[in-house]
């Protein structure tokens, strides 16, 4: 336990006593936003990332050794375990190491080493290490019904020394180190018709070394083997492995070099190739994981647009845009479709202009949302030609990705049983824009498009690492119970599926909740159930004005008691001003609080019914459209960035196609990662640097031209 919790500490940077309290609480039933907010004496301040690292590095500890213990047993039962490789297994940092020491001792199918060793050829394999003179004439005392001729047992002594070559642990590790080190990956091209936009170009004569390969170049050579375009090999200083491998056999002959090229190239190179491949991927879907889960953090926190009356429009060609109303609050006024694009007629984009200019007066629309996608460009031109009549309502080109996902959904099906899925995507459209947050849940987050190579990497730990992300957002921006659906509320700690539709059927037998303590009356909800998600439910006007912060109910005691001690009965400005000037130290402890405890209460109490969000870049709203040709090299803009990925970002800035910044166009100074410079939902100024006329691809710099070399 000692040396498990050891690892942990060196990994993560944490005391063996913040381990002990995390895996303890996690026993208990605790989840990880609560612990994170609600025990932050107890762990000392860690936040949900290094919580969930300390109880997921415990897991993969706890599998390793499990699978030890159970790899020492098999070799004991067989009476060849020494002290030397106890000890060597015990000390194995990777499972893969760990297999490796095994090796030797698993059992094996029937080869071909098995069968000489079964016809007695050992001896001679033993004789061929010998070097002794006439090896041909000793192999005629083997020969027998299965190795009828000498050559034949002295091709089987080679097997079996083959085998033998090919499982010492010693040589397999300085192979393995040998590639990573001083070995190169090449892709060249298999099939020229399977990729028919090129779009594996640059891989059709790729060569990098093993220890400089970046994550989604990895992933690119995966996808591009998986789809037949690229085949994928490796370039080895063969002579140098082959004159190590006999260096350990002080005697030569034909047949020991024999064993040692099988060995290398048919054994060895193979496996540890397939080691390296397969540590290479993990790495790589390890980074775009977490590079995927960054932008998802980021594109959630988005702020709200509150309390504005929006109009989602979905774009369409042949069969018309769908458009919907919703109010403040997300409820749907109205549906329509109308046809503003060719090959609609001329007839039907006149009535088009008319239609839509009738809901944005009748319902006094502020903000159009237009989705992204199919005909947009087109849209986005027709939209705003419309509002030049409207000078108080602007758009929102709004990333629809995900939004077809949930329009076809079950939950879609629950919410607007009467509505096409078209007419739906459409509300989805405009609601991402009022409540991102509150929307986005509903959409699988693979189907959010701010990732790269998310359907090559290994989609168990995608999801769950995803869901992480969305959990913890969640629950750090808090949840208004009485209007949150249920897709919402399953993310809040403690809740499930089930007490997430009892919430929502209690709200609409009850009328709406006015206190935290009415939720007890919920069925399933149990005391653990409510300890875990109280403080992060919200109940605007309700009785107890402390049930629309942040502040547990666990505490509500201890502030009451701080308002008494300092006369407040109410919270004006006068009442902040005293909360402000206390001193945190003294009144924690003569509370009987935590000083990050009551750090945390203080500012809920000095700002009740704050949205983390709101600390964020609002989107940008635009009121004439700019099209590719307006573009000029040089040209200064305004934008907001989409996606970043690991070799740079990219920026919607009005146009059809989201502009690329590449990482070595992000600043004059070094950077590792993009993510180092942007984020997903950040306003940044670009300058056009590159213009693709033909397939009117755009290349932005963050760096002024002015400070360009």
């Amino acid at each position: 336990m000692d040396k498990k919790y050891e690892k942990i500490s060196q990994e993560l940077g944490v005391s063996l006593k913040q381990i002990d309290t995390v895996l303890t609480l996690t026993a208990e039933g605790n989840t990880i936003p609560f612990i994170a907010r609600y025990r932050k004496e107890a762990t000392g301040n860690l936040d949900e990332v290094i919580i969930k690292g300390i109880i997921d590095l415990d897991k993969s500890l706890t599998a390793l050794s499990e699978r030890k213990e159970a790899v020492l047993a098999k070799i004991e039962e067989q009476g060849k375990l020494t002290p030397e490789l106890k000890k060597a297994i015990e000390e194995a940092e990777k499972l893969a190491d760990v297999e490796e020491l095994y090796l030797p001792y698993k059992e094996k199918r029937r080869t071909k080493a098995t069968i000489a060793r079964e016809a007695g050829l050992f001896p001679l394999a033993r004789l061929i290490l010998q070097n002794v003179a006439d090896l041909e004439k000793e192999a005629q005392q083997f020969v027998s019904d299965s190795f009828a001729s000498p050559e034949a047992c002295l091709a089987g002594a080679v097997d079996i020394l083959t085998e033998a070559i090919s499982e010492d642990t010693k040589l397999r590790a300085w192979t393995y180190q040998e590639i990573l080190h001083y070995s190169a990956i090449l892709s060249s091209l298999k099939e020229q018709a399977a990729d028919e936009k090129r779009v594996f170009q640059i891989y059709y004569d790729f060569s990098e070394k093993v220890n400089k390969m970046q994550g989604y170049r990895t992933l690119a050579l995966n996808r591009g083997e998986k789809m037949g375009v690229l085949k994928i090999s490796f370039e080895h200083n063969l002579d140098k492995i082959l004159r190590f491998f006999a260096i350990r056999f002080p005697q030569k002959n034909s047949y020991i070099e024999e064993a040692i090229s099988q060995a290398v190239k048919k054994k060895i190179l193979p496996a540890m190739e397939r080691r390296v491949r397969t540590e290479l991927t993990e790495a790589a879907e390890d980074g775009a994981i977490k590079l995927f889960s960054e932008n998802l953090r980021n594109l959630l926190l988005v702020p709200p647009l509150k309390g504005k009356t929006v109009l989602g429009f979905d774009p369409a060609f042949r069969t018309g845009a769908k458009l919907a109303v919703v109010d403040a609050t997300g409820k749907l006024l109205t549906t329509h479709v109308i046809y503003p694009v060719k090959p609609a007629s001329t007839s039907q984009i006149i009535q088009a202009k008319k239609d839509l200019a009738d809901l944005l007066g009748q319902f006094e629309v502020e903000i159009i949302a237009i989705g992204n996608g199919t005909a947009s460009r087109e849209s986005e031109s027709f939209v705003a030609e419309i509002l030049q009549d409207f000078p108080e309502v602007s758009y929102v080109i709004v990333n629809e990705s995900g939004a077809s996902v949930y329009s076809a959904s079950e939950l879609a099906r629950q919410e607007f049983p009467d509505l096409t899925v078209e007419k739906r995507s459409a509300i989805s459209i405009a609601r991402r824009l009022q409540d991102p947050l509150a929307e986005l849940v509903k959409i699988d987050p693979k189907s959010i498009g701010v990732g790269q190579y998310q359907h090559d990497v290994n989609q168990k730990k995608l999801s769950e690492g995803l869901d992480f992300v969305v959990d913890t957002v969640v629950n750090q921006v808090g949840v208004n119970v009485n209007t949150a659906s249920s897709a919402l509320l399953s993310h809040i700690a403690g809740l499930n599926k089930t007490i997430s539709e009892n919430i929502v059927k209690y709200r609409e037998e009850h009328g709406a909740l006015k206190t935290r303590n009415q939720l007890k009356q919920v069925p399933r909800l149990g005391e653990k159930a409510f300890e875990q998600a109280a403080g992060f439910l919200r109940i605007p006007n309700g009785d107890n004005f402390l049930d629309n912060t942040g502040v547990h109910p666990e505490s509500y005691a201890a502030v009451t008691e701080l308002f008494r001690l300092l006369g407040i009965t109410e919270l004006d400005e006068q009442a902040q001003e005293r909360l402000r000037a206390l001193n945190i130290a003294e009144m924690a402890e003569k509370l009987g609080l935590g000083e990050e405890t009551f750090k945390d209460i203080l500012a809920d109490l000095l700002k009740p019914g704050r949205d983390l969000r709101d600390e964020f870049v609002a989107p940008v709203l635009r009121q004439d459209v700019l099209d590719f040709k307006d573009l000029k090299i040089g040209q200064k803009l305004e934008g907001v960035v989409r996606n970043v990925v690991d070799f740079g970002a990219f920026v919607d800035i009005g146009i059809h196609e989201d502009g690329l910044i590449h990482i070595s166009h992000m600043s004059n100074n070094f950077i590792k990662h993009p993510s180092q410079v942007v984020s997903v939902g950040d306003l940044v100024t670009v300058w056009v640097h590159k213009l693709d006329t033909a397939r009117e691809k755009v290349n932005l710099t963050l760096v002024a031209p002015r400070e360009s070399n």
